[in-house]
């Protein structure tokens, strides 16, 4: 489709297909958004990635598209409730959660930057925390989630992975009482930084320990590995020969 006084590509939302585009026509655009997984409907004369993808994959699908639109000269116009992930399912008796953009720990961790009050880098805290729309607790309820789904299975290894996704969950919660504890604490410091203090980004920052990379392989040697939990299983006893009368040598090595 022409576009003559548009962008050359516009991202949307498709109410029923999700994440759209529209292009002009230009045979490159074509292969460039096809390039990124996007596939031309005849019918509705749009772009749109292959069904059932996830709201991230989407999300940074369409990022990458418009960075390299952008680096090759082309305009993109992106309608920002894009950004919005759907609502997380849950039972009739519970009240549906609301989404908000821009609550996510990257974001608020951005901010601190340009923070200089106390009192401020505790209000920013507090997000972390909210009960409804709080990192710490969408983590707990996602490690909860996937903890019921390896439940789910109904088979002793799931049963055997859930317990123990819940008892990191339960490690998430502890993580919000401490993180409550130094959010209470914040307003009570000396009101701001000093004026000459160096940029926060100047300050070096702890090492993190290296989570070791684990290869498929390596999962499925673990899999398989005897443990308390799962013993290996012993070789078949051979059938002992019958013993012959003879005189048998002796068995014990002399050094």
């Amino acid at each position: 489709m022409n576009l003559p006084y548009g962008p050359d590509v516009a991202f949307g939302i498709h109410p029923d297909l999700g994440v759209a585009a529209v292009a002009d026509d230009q045979p490159h655009l074509d292969e460039l958004l096809r390039k990124h997984h996007f596939r031309y409907s005849q019918d509705l004369d749009v772009y749109l990635l292959a069904e059932g993808i996830g709201h991230n994959t989407a999300v940074r699908t369409m990022a990458a598209a418009t960075r390299e639109l952008q680096n090759t000269g082309h305009t993109v116009a992106a309608d920002p409730r894009i950004m919005l992930p759907p609502p997380v399912p849950t039972a009739h008796s519970t009240a549906t959660r609301t989404t908000q953009p821009g609550n996510t720990s990257t974001s608020l961790t951005g901010e601190l930057h340009e923070l200089r009050r106390s009192a401020d880098v505790a209000d920013t805290l507090e997000q972390i925390l909210d009960e409804h729309h709080g990192a710490v607790g969408d983590l707990e309820e996602f490690i909860d989630t996937a903890a019921a789904w390896c439940e789910r299975l109904d088979t002793p290894a799931g049963r055997e992975l859930s317990q123990h996704l819940r008892t990191i969950a339960h490690h998430v919660a502890l993580l919000g009482y401490r993180l409550t504890d130094a959010q209470l604490d914040l307003p009570v410091m000396p009101d701001a930084t000093p004026q000459d203090a160096p940029p926060l980004s100047d300050l070096p920052l702890p090492a993190r320990c290296t989570v070791p990379i684990v290869t498929h392989t390596a999962r499925a040697r673990a899999a398989v590995a005897p443990s308390q939990k799962r013993p290996a299983v012993l070789p078949a006893t051979p059938v002992e020969a019958p013993r012959s009368t003879a005189a048998q040598p002796s068995l014990r090595r002399t050094r």
